[in-house]
């Protein structure tokens, strides 16, 4: 028998999992800041702002939880 993996499930013919992005967040900006968001892009030819913002979102989710990650020691005690 021939094993099946779904569609949804390859990724370039490949037989591993997908991370899909079912779940939305949705922020609003004020004036300044959407010039300021669109000046960037144009500037650094940025052409998928979604992507953009949502790793630039996800790199400080994870510096800061990594930060903040509990240690044994405190900060003073490990110098």
């Amino acid at each position: 028998m021939k094993k099946v993996v779904s569609k949804a499930k390859r990724i370039n013919g490949n037989p591993k999992p997908k991370m899909l992005r079912e779940n939305t967040i949705t922020f609003s900006l004020n004036d300044p800041e959407y010039q300021a968001l669109q000046k960037y892009c144009s500037k650094y030819k940025i052409t998928n702002r979604s992507r953009f913002v949502r790793e630039s979102v996800m790199k400080m989710v994870i510096n800061r939880l990594t930060e903040d990650y509990p240690t044994l020691f405190g900060e003073n005690e490990m110098r």
